[in-house]
């Protein structure tokens, strides 16, 4: 620790004056706020460190736990201090993992290696200003973002002894989870190929191999994530609970925060200080704690004028911005105007058409452009822009609700051939039994014979049940009851999928006119969604603009000069 020169008499009396004059809080930081303790360590349970997840499971927990790997017995239940404890799964998880002898055993022995990672532990120091039940739904939403809803299980627990440093251990599971909730491998091995797609061969014989991990669980930029995550969540629920301390997962170094070291005082001033007597050293440091808060005072300042020129220039761009987009919107023009321009084109079009067709063929046009623009307003839908990002948007959601459909109809057609193989299965299972049980062979072989339909029905049903059931057991009223339920739900899917497809018909319908007076750049296909653009539809777009060129190209400069200004 550097050493500061003795401050003389003058200058000890300047500082001493300046701190009765700046704040003395102890955890002041650069601009105003305070600081609340942060520490957030990340580290391994390896078994190749003599380490064991169940033991460190049970010593977080204060739990008395035996790890079947090897036996031993790890009994923590007279430790103190842990004053809550839960364990948090993501959805595939097997709900048994939700007991921690069932969940860290499982850990322990799908890890096969003397020297296995069994978990990743992440240890947080909790803010004292919050509540006892704050700091728990914070580590709580931590977990959750963090790592549950990356696929791993998180077992936490908060430790408080009173001694004012509450903290929380979160134990991690390394492996993912299949669909069913099977433990999968860390990692896999692939070839290494050559620049011709070739393996490579090892003077051993053997092809040369490198592993690939399946998560990236154990990526070096994680740890840097995860302390930035810690750190901007707990200062939001301090600020949620109008507190003004704040946490920086970064260095002081990293921070940009320059302090004066103190010296170190050692036992015998200490207690002399205790004692009041004035020593040398503990006035240096109080001289010091003086100096550094001064030097805050002055970052305060500069930051502030910092923030009010930042707020100045976001300012300005802001006006700027608004300045350009008012601009841009008095020159777009509008979708009614677009459409006056469409119903002024069909009425060129049938030009040579005779005067009742040309009257019907208007009335047509107006009345499905007037519908439309009824619709628009309700929507308030004046733009190309705002019709495009609507039409995309109701899009997506016909599309999801027809896959939903999709989806519960292809579960109610697996859930009656399930219950028709089920009702084979459990019909003829009584003659299969009693095909079982004859020792005789030509007496079994004539039984079959005689019951070859019931006994292959049986069979199909027995290999279907088995290959689509998990374990053994089956209820037919559950799948009954799960059909029924889907079936009820789809009326109501269809009427909402035929609403929404009525307006999307509706859009496309009004982007397909705008089309037709559109430049060729702003053209846009309107397939159904869910479908390819039509190639007919494509052509017609592309011959409309063709069209457009040659009309342009043919007319007179100044003809085309005054139809680009009324555009």
């Amino acid at each position: 620790m550097r050493r500061l020169p003795f401050c003389t008499l003058a200058a000890r009396e300047r500082l001493a004056a300046a701190s009765h004059s700046l704040p003395s809080s102890p955890n002041e930081r650069n601009g105003g706020d305070t600081i609340a303790i942060y520490h957030c360590s990340i580290k391994i349970v390896s078994r190749g460190k003599g380490k064991s997840a169940v033991a460190a499971a049970a010593y977080r927990s204060g739990e008395k736990l035996t790890n079947e790997w090897d036996g031993l017995t790890h009994d923590y239940t007279k430790k103190g201090g842990v004053v809550h404890s839960e364990i948090l799964l993501p959805a595939h998880a097997p709900p048994a993992f939700s007991d921690r002898s069932t969940l860290w055993n499982s850990v322990e022995l799908s890890e096969k290696s003397n020297n296995a990672q069994l978990a990743r532990e992440v240890e947080i120091a909790l803010p004292v200003e919050l509540s006892r039940e704050e700091q728990t739904r914070l580590v709580r939403e931590y977990c959750f973002s963090q790592f549950v809803s990356k696929g791993m299980i998180a077992d936490f627990n908060l430790h408080d002894t009173g001694s004012g440093n509450p903290h929380a251990h979160i134990l991690l599971t390394m492996r993912p989870l299949d669909e069913r909730g099977a433990w999968l491998p860390k990692s896999k091995k692939e070839y290494v190929l050559d620049e011709n797609g070739e393996k490579i061969r090892l003077p051993s014989g053997r092809y040369k191999t490198r592993k690939v991990d399946l998560v990236d669980w154990n990526n070096r930029e994680n740890a840097e994530v995860w302390r930035r995550a810690w750190a901007d969540l707990a200062n939001e629920f301090l600020a949620q609970n109008n507190r003004p301390e704040r946490i920086d997962h970064r260095s002081y170094e990293r921070q940009g925060i320059e302090q004066i070291p103190t010296v170190h005082v050692g036992v015998s001033a200490t207690q002399m200080e205790k004692k009041g007597i004035v020593t040398e050293r503990g006035e240096m440091n109080r001289n010091i704690k003086a100096a550094n808060r001064i030097l805050r005072e002055i970052r305060r300042l500069v930051r502030g004028l910092k923030d009010w020129i930042a707020e100045l220039k976001e300012r300005k761009a802001a006006l700027l911005e608004s300045l350009a987009e008012a601009r841009a919107q008095a020159s777009e023009p509008t979708i009614p105007q677009l459409l006056a321009r469409y119903m002024e084109q069909r009425g060129e079009e049938r030009a040579d058409w005779t005067s009742k067709g040309k009257l019907k063929g208007a009335v047509s046009d107006f009345n499905k452009v007037q519908a439309a623009m009824e619709f628009l307003r309700q929507k308030e839908i004046s733009t190309v822009e705002t019709l495009d990002r609507q039409l995309d948007g109701i899009s997506e959601t016909a599309v999801a609700i027809r896959d939903s459909m999709r989806k519960a109809e292809r579960r109610i057609k697996d859930i009656d051939t399930l219950l028709s193989h089920i009702e084979n299965y459990e019909k003829y299972k009584p003659v299969y039994k009693e095909y079982a049980a004859i020792g005789w062979k030509k007496q079994k072989e004539k039984f079959e014979e005689a019951h070859r339909g019931e006994l292959d029905a049986y069979r199909a049903a027995a290999r279907y049940v088995k290959t689509h059931l998990s374990g053994t057991s089956y209820s037919r009223k559950e799948l009954e009851a799960e059909r029924k339920d889907l079936a009820a739900a789809l009326p109501g899917k269809r009427e909402e999928l035929e609403a929404v497809q009525a307006d999307v018909r509706t859009l496309r319908d009004v982007r397909h006119w705008l089309n037709q007076v559109l430049p060729p750049e702003q053209y846009r296909q309107t397939a159904e969604p869910g479908k390819k653009p039509s190639i007919v539809e494509g052509l017609k777009g592309r011959e409309q603009r063709i069209r457009q060129e040659q009309e342009k190209r043919q007319q007179p400069p100044q003809a085309q000069k005054q139809q680009d200004m009324e555009l």
